[in-house]
């Protein structure tokens, strides 16, 4: 069921390291082994801790300064742990068979990955303390409902379909997608928009989209009616 064990943690915290460092890489897509299940949790015959690597829990729970695109392609259930390694990622798409909840408190444990602070600022405070005080999982359409999916799709198509997102990313200018994230996570702890607005242009993501070749690209292309040949720089 893809019970993250400590090597577990420490491998994927080595593979987000890499991702990060390379500028080939321009989108991670993380899903789980098998049909049955993205991820059960951690795995409760290793103990359960915080001793997670520098980059949090799964290599991703505490990564908050990776500016490039994660998508989570939730094939089962997601739950406890691996329910807060998809809300780390940017956008989970799901199977109709997937489903999400965090069960800790039935087995005398906390959420300690994030999700108690990720799933109420996606989805608000109400529907976020159901699930985490009631521990029941939610469908992947109720998830969706909720607004912390962004597709659910039959099982045979779940891999097109995050190919097609993917491919969409890909038409975009990497730095000013990379740009873009980091403007929604820095503006979002601003303490409103007006100040958000007024700040972006100081935040260093943004500046080094301003300061790109491929910003001059894009308009370079859409002048000659040609399409853009990004060079990430």
């Amino acid at each position: 069921m893809n019970a993250i064990t400590p090597d577990m943690h420490n491998a994927l915290d080595r593979a987000f390291d890499n991702f990060a460092a390379d500028n080939s890489q321009r989108i991670a897509v993380v899903t789980g082994a098998g049909d049955r299940a993205f991820c059960a949790g951690s795995d409760l015959k290793s103990g359960l801790g915080k001793d997670y690597p520098k980059g949090g829990y799964a290599g991703i729970g505490n990564r908050f300064d990776l500016n490039k695109p994660v998508i989570a392609m939730v094939n089962g259930i997601a739950l406890g742990g691996g329910f807060e390694l998809a809300l780390a990622c940017d956008l989970i798409i799901a199977s109709s068979k997937a489903s999400f909840g965090l069960p800790e408190p039935l087995v005398g444990a906390v959420a300690l990955g994030g999700g108690l602070h990720r799933l109420p600022r996606q989805i608000g405070l109400k529907p976020a303390m159901d699930m985490i005080l009631t521990s029941r999982k939610v469908s992947a359409k109720k998830g969706k409902k909720l607004g912390f999916v962004n597709e659910v799709t039959a099982p045979e198509e779940l891999e097109q379909t995050v190919a097609v997102y993917c491919d969409m990313i890909l038409k975009g200018a990497p730095d000013s997608i990379s740009a873009s994230k980091a403007t929604v996570r820095r503006g979002l702890d601003e303490p409103n928009i007006e100040t958000a607005m007024n700040n972006q242009e100081a935040y260093p993501e943004f500046k080094k989209w301003r300061n790109s070749e491929d910003a001059m690209e894009g308009i370079n292309a859409f002048i000659d009616k040609r399409t853009p040949d990004w060079k990430g720089r």
